[in-house]
């Protein structure tokens, strides 16, 4: 017993010895000192030893087993040292390449527009309101003067989430949260996402509003006619001319649509502006006394005008830019145009 002890102690000694890898150790270790190995086999087999050599002899395998495995965790920091460098010298950098760049970002065409047009009615003395993008049916619809039965709900293809809940098809709604908690004078803009099933070159299943309200005493269209002007000049040019049209909306009486010279051809028509030389950026009018009462306030004592506008329409204006759907497909080679 003692001589296969010495002869596996001494296989062993040499397949450490000659490991050039962790796997090569890992299958030393496994053949000598495993669940399997040779050591664990000799062990089973002590009991075919006399007890009195027993002692002895099961001293000598532990001795045995003890040395195997320091001679393993020797090899093994050996190896593990090695292959370090190994990988240290196959990583190097070259410290002399060129470094790469990053590109900075910069904000969306969208959000261009929509701080340009919020600075624009802050400087005539607008607040800016925030609201939820899930809304009742009651502020999205009912309370705007658009009933169950109206008519006017087909012409806007609603994402309903149950019977009483929409995705907001207009930010029109945040107008009569506001009436409801604030006494006029009131001067507001809404800008925010909207969402109506409809898509195509010109139109988004979510798009961006910005609709805006004024709420005071003796308000005319007059005054809608003038700041709406005087909008279109601030944001496009001093040289835009403005054409209001008559037109039907359930929440103002009377609605008109409001166009203005094409930022291409100034007029002349283009592609752009399907050869008219207009282009329409927005609906208004004067609040529906209707809407004003739904809201608690007396129509005889104040009235009020309103306006809607589309974002990506009016970014199809400003930038020339011929499909809207280009503007949610973050093609970096679009955006760049806009940096």
């Amino acid at each position: 017993m003692k001589e296969l002890i010495e002869k596996i102690l001494c296989g062993a000694r040499a397949e450490i010895a000659a490991a050039e890898s962790s796997k090569d150790l890992d299958l030393a270790r496994v053949k000598f000192v495993g669940k399997n190995g040779e050591f664990t086999a000799v062990m089973k087999n002590l009991k075919d030893v006399s007890p009195e050599e027993r002692p002895r002899i099961g001293k000598l395998v532990n001795d045995a087993k003890e040395s195997i495995e320091g001679l393993i965790a020797a090899r093994e920091k050996t190896l593990s040292d090695k292959e370090l460098r190994e990988k240290i010298l196959s990583e190097t950098i070259d410290v002399t390449l060129p470094g790469r760049g990053k590109e900075s970002g910069s904000l969306h065409p969208i959000s261009l527009v929509i701080n340009e047009i919020s600075d624009i009615f802050i400087g005539l003395g607008f607040e800016v309101k925030d609201g939820p993008e899930i809304e009742t049916d009651l502020y999205n619809f009912e309370m705007l003067n658009i009933p169950k039965d109206h008519p006017a709900r087909d012409m806007q293809d609603t994402f309903y989430i149950t019977d009483g809940i929409v995705l907001r098809t207009q930010t029109s709604s945040m107008q009569i949260r506001t009436m409801l908690k604030e006494k006029p004078p009131i001067r507001i803009i809404n800008p925010g996402k909207v969402y109506r099933s409809d898509f195509d070159s010109s139109h988004s299943p979510m798009f961006h509003q910005i609709e805006g309200l004024v709420v005071d005493k003796h308000i005319t269209l007059c005054d809608l006619l003038g700041l709406l002007g005087e909008f279109a000049k601030k944001l496009f040019s001093k040289d835009t001319k403005t054409r209001f049209r008559p037109s039907y909306f359930p929440f103002t009486e009377p609605s008109v649509e409001v166009d203005v010279t094409c930022s291409e051809c100034k007029g002349a028509g283009c592609p752009l502006c399907k050869g008219t030389g207009w282009m329409e950026i927005l609906g208004a009018g004067i609040v529906n006394p209707k809407v004003l009462e739904n809201c608690g306030i007396d129509p005889n004592e104040y009235s009020a005008l309103a306006f809607g506008m589309g974002i990506e329409r009016i970014a199809i204006t400003r930038f020339g830019i011929s499909d809207m759907r280009i503007v949610f497909e973050n093609d970096k080679r679009f955006l760049r145009n806009y940096r």
